[in-house]
């Protein structure tokens, strides 16, 4: 127990990162809760960028693959930029998104709903879940608008 209590920064940091990729700001926060006045978060996060041990760029890629089936491109946007992820790395990860949004949007609305709206309110409804879950009006639109066919 009294090893548990005594682990340096460096051992803290290196065991989060043993379970899952990070942001540089989201590590740094969770180690804010176990660092003393003489530690220096940030030093210790450089050294690990420069090791190639925390990366920005492969956690955006980590947390789009993960968040890319239930999630519209601006939802996944807003994620990023909650774990401090800078705007270029967003933009390119959602550019990406956005090509197959329509798809994404498709698969979300068929696991839920299964079949089309046939009220106005039934509609809205099914839109807002949809805008709920980060997908543009547009392809709200197109999602809920489309004739209905055989999906056999």
């Amino acid at each position: 127990m009294r090893a548990q209590l005594d682990k340096s920064l460096r051992q803290r940091a290196l065991e989060y990162l043993s379970k899952r990729e990070y942001s540089l700001v989201e590590l740094g926060q969770k180690l804010k809760a176990y660092a003393s006045e003489a530690d220096d978060i940030p030093a210790l996060l450089a050294d690990f960028k420069q090791r190639g041990w925390l990366s920005d760029a492969r956690f955006t890629e980590q947390m789009v693959h993960a968040k890319q089936a239930k999630f519209g491109t601006s939802k996944v946007a807003q994620v990023l930029r909650e774990k401090g992820i800078e705007e270029d790395l967003i933009s390119a990860a959602i550019s990406q998104l956005s090509e197959t949004e329509y798809d994404r949007a498709s698969e979300v609305w068929r696991k839920k709903f299964k079949a089309a709206a046939t009220s106005r309110e039934e509609w809205a409804k099914q839109a807002r879940f949809l805008q709920s879950r980060g997908f543009s009006f547009d392809v709200i639109k197109k999602v809920l608008n489309r004739p209905t066919e055989d999906d056999s």
